[in-house]
């Protein structure tokens, strides 16, 4: 037995201890919204194509102006898809006697820990499905034009939702 240091060490309160841990479903998956920005970035990235062929015939590198058009184009088709993708392969979930925990390894933005806690009055819901979504918190974010929107969180993708749920209600039963 090999002694490995304790990864939740000064993240847990004294008194609490991890339930269960998870990760989101990792296959490749097409969403309709996948498809709307796909069909957006393939037009854009057309029209780019379109642009830069009738550019050339003027002669000149004018016509490279384009690149840029059409890399943006081929980033929105092909972005959105493989980045929820890219982020559920690196988004991890733990449920301690208090808290939930999402850990999330952003490409430039480096890990981000965050939690919430499992009070008596947090909107515990859960969607079943395959997979299955234990939504627990919401949060408020700012949108344009100064539009706000209310969106849930919690644990997407899981495959053992209700024993997650079962969890979380026995938190809320030991919280009153």
């Amino acid at each position: 037995m090999t002694d490995r240091p304790n990864s939740w060490a000064g993240i847990l309160d004294p008194d609490e201890h991890i339930l269960w841990q998870g990760q989101p479903d990792t296959r490749f998956k097409l969403y309709w919204y996948d498809l709307v920005a796909a069909v957006f970035g393939l037009f854009f990235a057309g029209f780019a194509v379109v642009w830069m062929v009738m550019a050339s015939f003027g002669g000149g590198y004018f016509w490279m102006f384009g690149l840029i058009h059409f890399a943006v184009g081929i980033g929105i088709m092909a972005g959105r898809p493989v980045g929820s993708w890219w982020m559920r392969r690196h988004s991890f979930y733990s449920l301690s006697n208090k808290r939930a925990f999402i850990a999330s390894d952003y490409p430039f933005k480096g890990r981000v820990l965050r939690y919430w806690e499992i009070r008596h009055d947090s909107p515990v819901e859960f969607i079943d499905g395959d997979p299955q979504v234990v939504n627990f918190a919401t949060e408020i974010r700012d949108g344009a034009k100064g539009r706000t929107t209310t969106r849930p969180v919690g644990f997407e993708g899981i495959h053992d939702g209700r024993k997650v749920i079962g969890l979380m209600r026995a938190i809320q039963r030991g919280a009153e």
